[in-house]
């Protein structure tokens, strides 16, 4: 017996399959669409108050660069916070009409090269013992990292 979980020990294949359906389920309810929702409903909000339009002009030439709308910076700050809340961000901006499929590819890599960092810091690199002296280090790593995927899909799409 499984001393964590109280579940006896199985081989076959589909309760295997069940058991981990089970614990992915979990996972994505109670991790993952919190930030979701909050991220999509942060994002309607500032749609509401004419913020994302401003955003959009603010950071245009920027994001230009990339061949994205300016709005696309949300999509990328959410996501250096929770890849999760990226993902909603990127969601409620596409059903609106401000992202496009193009964009949303150029979008990706970043969104997952640079995605949760500020969660990363604490729960990764902290429990490694790694020093603090390299955190920027390693977060400027993936940001750039970001950077260079974008700029390589924007000529792929």
């Amino acid at each position: 017996m499984n001393n964590s979980t109280n579940q006896k020990q199985t081989n076959n294949p589909l309760d295997i399959f069940v058991i981990g359906a089970r614990k992915g389920f979990n996972i994505a309810i109670n991790n993952l669409m919190p930030n979701i929702i909050m991220a999509f409903v942060i994002t309607e909000i500032l749609k509401r108050l004419g913020l994302m339009q401003l955003i959009g002009e603010i950071f245009a030439p920027v994001m230009g660069l990339f061949g994205l709308p300016g709005e696309a910076i949300t999509v990328l700050l959410t996501a250096w916070l929770s890849a999760s809340a990226g993902t909603g961000v990127a969601v409620n901006l596409i059903s609106g009409g401000i992202l496009s499929g193009v964009d949303i590819t150029i979008l990706a890599p970043a969104i997952f090269l640079m995605g949760s960092q500020l969660q990363y810091m604490g729960r990764l690199l902290g429990v490694a013992d790694v020093p603090k002296k390299y955190w920027p280090l390693l977060m400027l790593n993936s940001i750039v990292n970001a950077l260079i995927a974008m700029i390589i899909m924007r000529f792929i799409v």
